[in-house]
This record gives C-alpha cells, structure tokens and sequence, in this order.
C-alpha cells in the first residue's frame, strides 16, 4: 500500500518503492554499513548483472500516514554494532520524515553479515 498524504490542497501519493529507495541512500549514508543485502529475487538479479538497486535490503510497509522500515544490511567488521545500528536509524528516520513529510514509526535493523 502506498504512502499517502491529504491535506486541503489534494492528495499525494508515496509508492512504496519511492520510500524504499529513499531510506535505502540514507542507510548507505552511515559510517560501517557496506552493503545492503537482498530480500527479493529481483534484488538478487540487479545485483548479478551489476545494476545499481538503492532499494535492495529494504522494506517499507505503509499504513495511513505512517511506515515501518526494515533494512537488512552488511556491516564492516569492528565497528560497534549498537552505535552504527542507532545511528542508521536515527538517520533514516530523519531524512525520510523531512523528504516525505509522513512520520516513521519504527527502523528496524537486521545486520545480516559482517564483511572484513
């Protein structure tokens, strides 16, 4: 379902792969995190033919005006795990909220490897 927002001039409509894509840049912003990893089949398929997919690793479930975000991703080896974790979702909320106008309920963080 996608994002949407109504307000007395109309309505504007957030498709979820928009959102996907958004918090997807954020994540890559945060120090320690190299990589996001692939949930999908198509994400799989990009990622073997060298496409870039800034949406892959991530997860954006929308109700009314709000969204829950999940973000599977590969961390570089010795970085704290709990700070990169928060900062990441710290970051992604903000630049989410300030480009969309919808509020982020929750980011969740699935570290799914570590690479050296």
């Amino acid at each position: 379902m996608p994002g949407l927002i109504v307000n007395e001039l109309g309505k504007i409509t957030f498709s979820d792969e928009l959102l996907a894509s958004i918090a997807g840049y954020a994540a890559m912003e945060n120090y320690g995190i190299v990589g996001m990893s692939s949930k999908k089949a198509k994400d799989t398929l990009f990622q073997l033919i060298g496409t870039e997919n800034n949406k892959r690793g991530v997860v954006v479930t929308t109700s009314d005006e709000e969204m829950d975000i999940d973000l599977y991703v590969t961390l570089m080896y010795g970085v704290s795990l709990p700070a990169v974790a928060e900062n990441t979702r710290k970051n992604v909320r903000y630049r989410v909220e300030e480009m969309t106008g919808m509020k982020v309920r929750n980011v969740n963080i699935h570290v799914d490897s570590i690479k050296v």
